[in-house]
């Protein structure tokens, strides 16, 4: 199911200001309560409970979503999103291959496979809290557009984040903040505002920080969500390697972050494109973090509690987005264990020139009641010396590998696409990001070792996604379907088919799947000299042939496993072959490159077809993907001269990374995890948190079913709760867990879709699929994301059991 069809259920009060959002279509909202005894706020906060909705008519209330979101725009509707898209007629094919959908094939512009180095991820950086505010001396407001149609101009978006935050961040929604794009908001209404708040938080009590004092952050990071334009290198500084220590260092595999000249330790000048033969991408096309390329990413430590401020630098004109993606986004941090009024809920959004300021704590799951003294050293994180700070929590809660993305009412699916996502790494004790420090609490997991945690050396971040572009060859999504969006392309951190150089030792991959509809099934292969050298021969006339490589998933989600899993043909794997990843899951695995001779290449392969946006179709063999017999081809319907349709296959099944393999350099030493250590029955990673009898006996039990509805364009999906199916409503509330409470809930669906489910704030452990255990991947692994349908590696009905800890208010459940 695509990533902006949900189902949803909760209360949330208006904003009564100027704000503005989109849809999504079919969320689940989870309640959670409070605190025993506590009443809510008082009746005149702006907070204040009102009565709930649940079981009202879904159609009822429409006001109450994206209230004023598309203030200004020709019609002050929804509509005035997709205005300036157009679908042109792609024809049919040979009936099955509808991609990408509704479009016509992307131009290439003569680019080739594997002539660009792949981009690694640019860290954010974060930085300590500053010990006072003097407002004298603040920096400059957040510099305005130069019209309504504009972003804000890019160096002044870097001098502006380079200063320290202001103004100063609090518990509760700043309402004497004036937004600093006011009078350009207010020629764009045509009108003058009563008030126009830079603060884009809800305001009073019940959208405050909750525990403020108890989880005050001591670090922060900026960001400003605006067009593509040149990168500034204005995050240079902020690496943690700096460009000077281990591969990223002189000499190193990673120093030059382009593989071109001028790009030695820097991302300067750096331009927004998927390949240096194609068009660079507009403004109004492609909203990313700083608006920049590399994708962006956050190294986060346990204990250390962080402040986003995520500002909105997006176009106050709701049309000037080529066709898609809404300027009102909220953020949501994927799988952490927050409080819900920084979770990002998908009615809490915010406008251009507004800033949101969420406080993740940076806790372990069970901080209130496991582990109080913080005496265990497997609960805590690095101190920067070699050494750990021990915390309270559940170190069988620790996350690794998270991403953070919009969760905008109705437009996640194509804010996300459009360029909204970054990605997160958790370091903790355990995955400190240091493979040599040896203290019998590191896993030392493949990183490095040149700074005490966050090495990233030979730990790599993959956002792979399935994209198209327009005949202009910017980037274009269909905001017309309702059945999911494919592209007819795959990225790879935003890159057109690349090539990533690699030490021949063992690497961790972390691996996203940041497309809205598609799902995708990952092979590696290893190129062989000689057309009957390997177990798959090539092309005919190739010369090559190619063998699987096994290698072992350490990682579900955000969730380090009990144990690792080699996917070596054994225990209900494939050799060589992950299983299916829905949009919005991670796997984390190794690959173990010192098998092979310098010089060797290695392909990531994927093999899952698709020939419409509802499920995947199923996988291709790996061997007829390798000889080119499955190989989709250009159509051309109206006989042209201009490709108008895929034909014969799916364009994204294929090869789409290359590895290629360098010695290690003198005096280097693979000291990381050998991960055929930790297989099952040998030792422990991260021991799975577990149930008891009598817990799972007396669980409440709830049900969830993902289905269609009467199939129209404004309510296409409902999710079945107990006693009822709803659409998307941000008033309603189906399910109130009570805190530190055990519930099992069963996900299904029926029909021909299929259905990546998410839950908020917490993970939960797969207790059956269909009534069968559980894959062995999922036996020893906890998860966020949850496929259900009728496809390969799932089942149409999943069993989950869930605790709620230490957080309460407003979350949701949604595919």
């Amino acid at each position: 199911m695509a990533m902006n069809q949900t189902s949803n259920l909760n209360s949330m009060p208006e904003r009564g200001r100027l704000r503005a959002s989109l849809a999504i279509a079919s969320i689940l909202f989870i309640g959670l309560p409070i605190a025993i005894g506590y009443d809510g706020p008082p009746d005149d906060d702006p907070s204040a409970w009102t009565d709930l909705v649940y079981g009202s008519d879904p159609h009822d209330g429409p006001e109450h979503m994206n209230h004023h979101a598309f203030e200004g725009g020709p019609t002050g509707t929804k509509d005035d999103v997709v205005v300036n898209n157009s679908v042109p007629n792609a024809g049919e094919g040979d009936g099955k291959f509808k991609i990408p959908t509704g479009g016509l094939p992307s131009p290439l512009y003569g680019a080739g496979k594997f002539e660009q180095q792949m981009l690694r991820f640019e860290e954010f950086g974060s930085r300590e809290m500053p010990g006072s505010y003097d407002e004298d001396t603040a920096r400059a407001p957040f510099p305005p557009p130069f019209d309504s149609q504009s972003c804000p101009d890019g160096p002044g978006v870097d001098e502006f984040l380079k200063g320290d935050i202001c103004p100063e961040p609090l518990q509760f929604c700043d309402e004497n903040y004036v937004n600093s794009w006011a009078s350009e908001i207010e020629a764009y209404l045509g009108h003058t505002l009563d008030k126009c708040v830079g603060d884009g938080r809800p305001p009073g009590e019940g959208w405050c920080a909750q525990r403020y004092d108890e989880f005050s952050p001591v670090r922060y990071f900026e960001t400003v969500q605006t067009g593509a334009r040149v990168n500034g290198g204005m995050r240079d500084a902020e690496q943690l390697h700096g460009y000077a220590v281990g591969e990223f260092g002189p000499g190193g595999l990673y120093h030059n972050t382009t593989g071109n000249p001028g790009f030695e330790g820097t991302t300067q000048g750096l331009e927004v494109r998927f390949h240096p033969n194609m068009p660079i991408q507009l403004p109004e096309t492609v909203w990313t973090f700083d608006g920049t390329l590399p994708p962006k990413l956050l190294n986060a430590c346990y204990g250390n509690p962080i402040l986003f401020r995520h500002w909105n630098g997006l176009p106050i004109d709701i049309c000037h987005n080529r066709g898609f993606g809404c300027h009102t986004i909220t953020t949501h941090e994927h799988n952490g264990h927050n409080p819900a009024e920084s979770d990002g809920y998908a009615n809490a959004f915010f406008f251009p020139g507004q800033f949101y300021d969420y406080n993740w704590p940076m806790i372990l799951a069970g901080n209130d009641t496991m582990n109080v003294d913080a005496s265990d050293p497997r609960a805590g994180f690095p101190d920067g010396n070699g050494g750990i700070v021990n915390i309270p929590g559940d170190y069988r809660e620790t996350m690794s590998t998270h991403w953070f993305h919009d969760h905008m009412l109705d437009f996640t699916a194509q804010n996300v696409y459009k360029g909204n996502a970054a990605m997160m790494n958790y370091y903790s004790s355990q995955d400190r990001g240091n493979e040599a420090i040896d203290d019998g609490v590191n896993l030392r997991l493949p990183s490095g070792s040149a700074l005490d945690w966050g090495n990233r050396d030979y730990d790599v971040n993959l956002v792979i996604a399935g994209k198209a572009w327009d005949r202009e060859g910017q980037l274009w999504y269909n905001p017309f379907q309702t059945g999911g969006m494919l592209g007819d392309q795959v990225l790879t951190n935003w890159l057109y088919m690349p090539y990533f150089d690699v030490r021949a030792r063992r690497y961790r991959f972390r691996i996203l799947n940041g497309s809205v509809a598609r799902y995708m099934k990952y092979a590696v292969v290893v190129e062989r000299a000689g057309i009957s050298t390997g177990e798959m021969p090539g092309p005919p006339k190739s010369g090559v042939s190619y063998d699987r490589v096994p290698f072992h998933m350490i990682a579900n989600d955000g969730n380090i496993m009990e144990h690792a899993i080699a996917f070596d043909g054994t225990l209900g794997t494939e050799r060589g072959v992950l299983p299916t990843q829905a949009i919005a899951e991670r796997y984390d695995i190794i690959v173990d490159f010192a098998q092979y001779e310098p010089g060797t290449k290695l392909y990531m392969v994927n093999v899952l077809e698709h020939q419409n946006g509802k499920k995947p179709n199923g996988a291709i063999s790996l061997e007829s993907i390798m000889r080119g017999k499955y190989k989709a081809r250009l159509g051309d319907l109206n006989k042209d001269g201009v490709p108008d349709n895929w034909t014969g296959g799916d364009p994204t099944v294929t090869t789409f990374l290359e590895f290629r393999v360098h010695a290690m350099a003198e005096g280097q030493v693979d000291l990381s995890l050998n991960p055929i250590d930790y297989e099952p029955g040998k030792k422990v990673m991260v021991q799975q948190p577990t149930f008891t009898d009598q817990e799972l006996a007396n669980a409440k039990r709830r049900e969830h079913k993902f289905g269609r509805s009467a199939g129209t364009d404004e309510h296409p999906w409902t999710v079945k709760s107990n006693d009822g199916a709803f659409t998307m409503d941000p008033r309603r509330i189906t399910a109130a867990p009570q805190i530190n409470d055990v519930e099992i809930w069963t996900l299904s669906t029926s029909g021909g879709w299929s259905h990546p489910v998410h839950i908020h704030f917490e993970e939960g452990k797969v207790l059956s699929r269909g009534g069968e255990a559980p894959p062995i991947w999922e036996q020893y692994a906890r998860k966020d994301v949850y496929r259900v349908g009728v496809m390969e590696d799932s089942s149409s009905e999943v069993a989950i059991a869930l605790r709620f800890r230490d957080f309460n208010g407003t979350y949701m459940e949604h595919c």
